[in-house]
């Protein structure tokens, strides 16, 4: 992977990550597009995911630096409530995560028909909210679990995670702003956790980290942690807005070509 190449999948991970578009299907269609091979797209895969996690860092920081010292009071305030959710939401992702990694990790490679495919059920998600137009409700313990179960299935490449949970969200009322928050912090743990163990493989197998320049990696790294600081705000107006529907479009578009590609 060159250093142009990392570049390109770093800034589209960072705006899809954030985006309701699929970060993975796109870093799928990208590394097909550009023929990587898939122990490369692994690795960068981690970086970038790490970037993009930083982004979060810092445009919540405010936010989590009051759950973190509520929650270390040892109260039961209502940053507490709103962390017991946080790792509620967590429980469907982290369980199919162990059970079926190796089942997961087949899914990515390169099935540009299954990316397409899933882009379409993205759209259709995102679509529905459209029509939905009472958001008034706080996050309860059994909309925190069912939204943690729209980002469990959003593991398929193709499913917007951050599609999945805002629209799942809306769909159960949640307020807009308070859906944008919920999703992007709900997903910073798993990432972490994932690419911890990602690591640990590296470590134990360093002949998979060979094929990939350094310099290629801390350019998809910026390039990650850049746009995705730039994504993750303006995601944050678009759901405040209500303007979903336009990236169900997208979506609808990318998955078509991907899927009418592979079919001619």
């Amino acid at each position: 992977m060159s250093l142009f190449e990392a570049i390109i999948l770093g800034i589209v991970q960072g705006l899809t990550e954030f985006l309701p578009v699929s970060s993975s299907g796109h870093i799928e269609l990208g590394s097909v597009l550009l023929r990587l091979e898939s122990k490369e797209n692994l690795l960068f895969s981690i970086a970038v995911h790490a970037a993009t996690a930083l982004s979060t860092i810092v445009i919540f920081r405010h936010e989590l630096w009051s759950l973190t010292t509520n929650v270390l009071k040892f109260q039961w305030n209502d940053e507490t409530k709103w962390s017991a959710k946080i790792i509620l939401s967590m429980i469907p992702v982290g369980v199919i995560g162990v059970l079926f990694e190796d089942e997961i990790t087949q899914l990515f490679s390169g099935r540009v028909v299954l990316v397409g495919s899933m882009l379409i059920v993205t759209g259709s998600l995102l679509s529905f909210t459209y029509f939905n137009k009472e958001h008034n409700k706080e996050i309860n313990y059994l909309s925190a679990f069912i939204i943690g179960i729209a980002q469990s299935i959003a593991i398929m490449p193709g499913i917007s995670r951050s599609g999945a949970t805002i629209a799942t969200a809306l769909l159960l009322k949640v307020r807009r702003e308070e859906a944008a928050k919920f999703s992007f912090i709900m997903v910073l743990i798993p990432i972490m956790g994932a690419s911890l163990l990602k690591i640990k493989d590296f470590v134990d197998n360093p002949q998979l980290s060979m094929d990939i320049p350094a310099i290629s990696l801390i350019g998809g790294f910026i390039a990650a942690f850049i746009s995705g600081l730039i994504a993750c705000r303006w995601m944050i107006n678009i759901v405040k807005n209500g303007k979903l529907i336009y990236f169900a479009i997208y979506c609808f578009l990318i998955g078509s070509i991907a899927i009418i590609s592979q079919l001619l």
